[in-house]
C-alpha cells in the first residue's frame, strides 16, 4: 500500500502566470501531479530492520506548449550529489517532520516547544539536497543547514531508483515545439498521437540513517508530510515557476506545518521482505 497526495496549484498569480506561458488558467489547472509515499523495509540479516521511504513523482502536462517550455534537466549519473538553491529551478521537494528527523525538540524565546523538521529538494538531473530545521524557517540563512546522519557528522542522502525515460532536456523540448516528436506514455516508451506529457522521477530516503535509534515496525518516527513541486518554465517573457502542493498557505509557503498532512504509516507501509 502507499499513501498517494494529489498536488494542486498555488492560485496566487494564477492569471499572470497563463499569460506568461500563452495558455489558459483552466490549461494550468489541468496539470496533474501525484506523489506516492511508500515505507519499504529492506531487511538484510545484520539489520532486521532497515526502512526507506520511497517518493514517486508523476507530473502530467495537457498541452505541447507547457511541455516544450518546461525546465526538465536531463537525467545525469556524474551529476548525482549534493548541491543547494535547487529550489530555484524545477524541484521535487518533501519536507517530514516528527521524532525521527530531529528529537531534540527545545524552547524557544517564546517560552514555546520547537517544531524540528527536514527538508527534500530533487532536481531532475540527480541533484538534491536535504536540510534540517530547528523551528520555522530557522535557521534563516541560505542556503539551509544540511541534515545530518545520526552520527552527527556524515551529510544525509537520498538514493535514486533507475529513471523512467520522459521528455526531458532542451532538444526535446525544441523538437515538441517543432512538432517533430511524438508525446510520452505515462510508464513507458514515446507513444504517436498521445495527448498529454508525462515526467517522473522517484528516489528513497533511508530512514535508519536519520537516528541512532533504530526504528521499529510499529512506530517509524515520521509524523507529518508535505510533498510538493515546482515547475519552472523558460518562457519569452523570461522564467515562471508554479507551486504545487497538497494544500496551500496564501502566499504559498511549503515551510508552513498548519498545511502539511498526517503520515498514515499503515497506508504507506509495503509488506517487509528479507533480503539474504
Amino acid at each position: 500500500m502507499s499513501q498517494i497526495f494529489n498536488l494542486c496549484l498555488a492560485t496566487d498569480t494564477l492569471a499572470a502566470d497563463a499569460e506568461q506561458l500563452g495558455v489558459t488558467i483552466g490549461d494550468l489547472k489541468s496539470i496533474q501531479i501525484e506523489v506516492v509515499a511508500t515505507l519499504v523495509n529492506r531487511a538484510v540479516i545484520a539489520q532486521p530492520t532497515e526502512w526507506q521511504l520511497q517518493l514517486d513523482y508523476c507530473i502530467t502536462l495537457p498541452l505541447k506548449s507547457l511541455a516544450a517550455q518546461l525546465y526538465w534537466p536531463t537525467w545525469q549519473a556524474e551529476q548525482v550529489g549534493f548541491a543547494d538553491y535547487l529550489w530555484e529551478q524545477t524541484c521535487l521537494e518533501c519536507f517530514l517532520a516528527g521524532k525521527l528527523i530531529n528529537s531534540a525538540v527545545s524552547i524557544n524565546e517564546n517560552n514555546n516547544k520547537t517544531n524540528p523538521y527536514m527538508e527534500i529538494n530533487a532536481s531532475p538531473d540527480g541533484r538534491y539536497a536535504l536540510y534540517q530545521f530547528a523551528d520555522y524557517r530557522k535557521p534563516a540563512t541560505l542556503p539551509p543547514t544540511p541534515l545530518l546522519q545520526g552520527n552527527g557528522q556524515t551529510r544525509a542522502s537520498i538514493n535514486w531508483t533507475a529513471p523512467p525515460f520522459s521528455v526531458s532536456n532542451a532538444a526535446d523540448n525544441a523538437a515538441l515545439q517543432s512538432g517533430s516528436m511524438p508525446t510520452s506514455s505515462f510508464n513507458g516508451p514515446l507513444i504517436a498521437g498521445a495527448k498529454t506529457y508525462h515526467f517522473e522521477r522517484s528516489f528513497y530516503l533511508s530512514l535508519n540513517q536519520l537516528s541512532q535509534i533504530q526504528t521499529t515496525n510499529d512506530e517509524i518516527g515520521i509524523e507529518y508530510i508535505h510533498p510538493c513541486v515546482i515547475l519552472s518554465f523558460d518562457t519569452k517573457f523570461g522564467k515562471t515557476a508554479l507551486y504545487f502542493a497538497p494544500n496551500h498557505a496564501a502566499p504559498p509557503d511549503f515551510h508552513d506545518t498548519q498545511y502539511w498532512s498526517v503520515f498514515d504509516e499503515k497506508v504507506a507501509m509495503h509488506k517487509p521482505h528479507s533480503i539474504l
